[in-house]
């Protein structure tokens, strides 16, 4: 499993920041799962988009009511069986029903937020080691990462949403509708696949 240190100091930071910080992640991801759901008519990837939308709600509207259980039951309805796929796509795109799977959990036991924070946040590492490990034929490891190009510009972009977040002094709606806007413009994944 990889790790980074920007993990141990995301938990000095408050919840908010901690579920605003996976849902980036989750959106991040998000071109992945709808690559492969066009390459294989899988699923709608519109459905995970709604999912990822509530999250968001959540964070920027006051008193939002998300029922966190309903979206799970819908994400399990969208999350594709590796043996059933024959392209290399269906991994990365588990990857993104995984990392949502583990937010959605969080929310819903908040003891176990800042563990589902770092396994997202090793997991959006993990998608872009495997598939440099695919390409090159090479394991990235924790020791060798640093040596990896793709690998570190992930960890490139976690540092740079948690300096984001550890800038703002109290829950900014605005920064945090900013954030979603941003991802969404000019949407390209830990893997690089742009929609």
């Amino acid at each position: 499993m990889l790790q980074n240190p920007v993990q141990l100091r995301l938990e000095k930071l408050e919840p908010w920041q901690h579920i605003t910080f996976m849902t980036a992640l989750c959106e991040r991801m998000y071109p992945n799962y709808v690559l492969f759901c066009e390459q294989t008519e899988f699923a709608d990837p519109m459905q995970m988009h709604l999912i990822l939308d509530s999250l968001w709600e959540s964070l920027t509207v006051k008193n939002a009511k998300v029922n966190f259980e309903r979206q799970l039951e819908r994400l399990e309805e969208l999350v594709p069986a590796e043996d059933e796929h024959d392209i290399y796509l269906v991994y990365p795109a588990l990857d993104a029903c995984v990392a949502l799977s583990h937010l959605l959990h969080g929310l819903l036991d908040r003891d176990i937020l800042m563990e589902s924070l770092v396994k997202i946040s090793t997991l959006s590492a993990q998608t872009v080691a495997d598939l440099e490990e695919a390409q090159t034929g090479s394991a990235v490891t924790n020791d060798n990462q640093k040596e990896n190009e793709a690998v570190c510009g992930e960890w490139d972009v976690q540092w740079e949403l948690f300096r984001v977040l550890r800038s703002a002094e109290k829950r900014d709606i605005e920064m945090i509708k900013g954030l979603r806007a941003d991802l969404r413009e000019e949407p390209i994944s830990n893997i690089g696949v742009a929609l």
